[in-house]
């Protein structure tokens, strides 16, 4: 089965979207996919980026909040924007590095709680119920995420964005390479992903 990489970050507003259309969009095509969050301002900082590009151009972040709206509309997906903008994501990503074969489910758990509600994601108090909703031991996975092999495993998906080419999030990579930068580029790299072999 051909493999597509969906590389995502909890600060990035578009992943939200991404996250909740890219498992049923993928399962049509035939396309296996491979959750990796990694952190976003490891890949801003060699563009000279030190905040969101949508709080450092305000015109470009009035568009984003109203073209989040739409998207979310378009998608059937709830919509509210959190008070904090960009949050601290780290301990989601960690949490969603070391979720295993839960990762889909703990990245659109997470992704709906904080743009689908406008909840706060980043302290262990704030990640606890939306893990113990879904049924997962809340405790642990947070003890997992903090941990050595936590925190690495979060770093590893870093190192390893930065190495395919990752500017922003969403990013889709194909196993040949293929770099689709956008929650608008879903279908263009599922249809690379099934046309072209590494």
């Amino acid at each position: 089965m051909p493999r597509l990489t969906f590389w995502y970050d909890f600060a990035s507003t578009y992943s939200y979207i991404a996250a909740h259309t890219v498992g049923p969009a993928a399962e049509k095509a035939g396309v296996d996919v491979v959750w990796r969050p990694f952190l976003l301002g490891a890949v801003f900082a060699p563009q000279g980026l030190t905040d969101s590009p949508f709080n450092m151009f305000e015109l470009k972040g009035r568009y984003m909040w109203r073209d989040m709206q739409r998207l979310a509309d378009d998608n059937g997906l709830p919509f509210k924007r959190p008070e904090e903008f960009p949050q601290r994501s780290i301990l989601a990503n960690r949490v969603a590095a070391v979720a295993g074969d839960h990762v889909g489910d703990v990245t659109r758990a997470i992704y709906s709680a904080e743009f689908g509600e406008g909840r706060p994601i980043a302290t262990d108090e704030d990640l606890a119920p939306v893990l113990t909703g879904l049924g997962l031991d809340a405790s642990a996975l947070l003890a997992d995420a903090v941990s050595p092999e936590g925190k690495q495993a979060l770093r590893s998906n870093t190192d390893a964005a930065l190495e395919a080419g990752v500017f922003g999030a969403p990013t889709f990579t194909t196993e040949d390479g293929e770099v689709f930068w956008g929650s608008d580029r879903l279908a263009q790299a599922l249809a690379w992903a099934t046309s072209h072999t590494a």
